[in-house]
């Protein structure tokens, strides 16, 4: 009997050590990049939804932000949280707007590559009012509504002909009933003395048919930045009209270090 017990006792301490194996194995693994998705103004997290699978089938772990479009102090500061909340290394990508946060809240050590998708990429000191002031106001400019809290939303006249170009009607009205009101001032607000992109490696997903930031002023940015150019046959929201080529460009900066 003590035998018997000597010998389960034996097996008992040999599994036991293969299972502090395995568990020390699994604690030193790496943990996986991580894509922290950055939406633009007027939209949120849900605007990635086509490109998510896409890369949860590269193996990527994903996690789109919800920013309060309120200032971009408060926007970079809150994609921050997220960046800092993630074990592993951070692609970070930004559309439209949400190119300005990113090329702030990427001077951050985790984040290892930048995605820029039909986005603004300021310099050091600019802000998106500061880049258009080079250029005539849009006709479309004048359609948008500010509330009186300074809040802008679009009438769905130009955000079918302008901003949301290239979809179904129905998946027009949708996205403009859930539009996210965006505070003006938000343009007025400056990135600070580094650009993230001009220490990391930077991919552009340059929409060809963009009404909102032009294909020849998004190929400026791409060209200050020293960008691998994807180039796509989209309006302004390439990621809902051309998922599979926006999360190809992702899926490259992932691999591109």
């Amino acid at each position: 009997m003590f035998r018997t017990l000597r010998t389960l006792l034996a097996a008992a301490l040999i599994a036991l050590g293969g299972l502090t194996a395995v568990s020390a194995n699994a604690q030193t693994a790496p943990a996986r990049k991580t894509v922290v998705l950055v939406h633009g103004a007027w939209a949120d997290g849900t605007s990635w939804s086509r490109v998510i699978p896409y890369l949860l089938a590269a193996g990527l772990n994903v996690v789109a932000v919800q920013n309060p479009l309120a200032s971009l102090e408060g926007d970079v500061a809150n994609t921050t949280r997220v960046i800092n909340d993630q074990a592993g290394d951070v692609i970070l990508v930004g559309h439209s707007y949400g190119g300005v946060v990113i090329t702030e809240a990427g001077n951050n050590p985790k984040v290892k590559a930048l995605v820029y998708v039909a986005a603004f990429a300021p310099k050091p000191g600019q802000s998106v009012n500061s880049i258009l002031s080079a250029f005539p106001l849009p006709a479309w400019f004048a359609s948008l509504h500010a509330d009186a809290g300074g809040y802008v939303t679009w009438p769905i006249s130009t955000w079918k002909t302008e901003f949301a170009t290239g979809l179904p009607e129905g998946e027009q009205e949708m996205l403009h009933a859930t539009q996210h009101p965006t505070f003006h001032g938000v343009n007025d607000e400056t990135v600070g003395a580094t650009a993230a992109w001009s220490t990391r490696p930077v991919f552009s997903v340059v929409s060809q048919q963009d009404h909102i930031i032009p294909a020849p002023l998004q190929m400026l940015f791409a060209q200050q930045m020293h960008s691998t150019v994807v180039p796509v046959e989209a309006g302004h929201l390439a990621m809902l009209i051309a998922p599979e080529e926006t999360a190809k460009a992702i899926i490259a900066a992932a691999n591109s270090y």
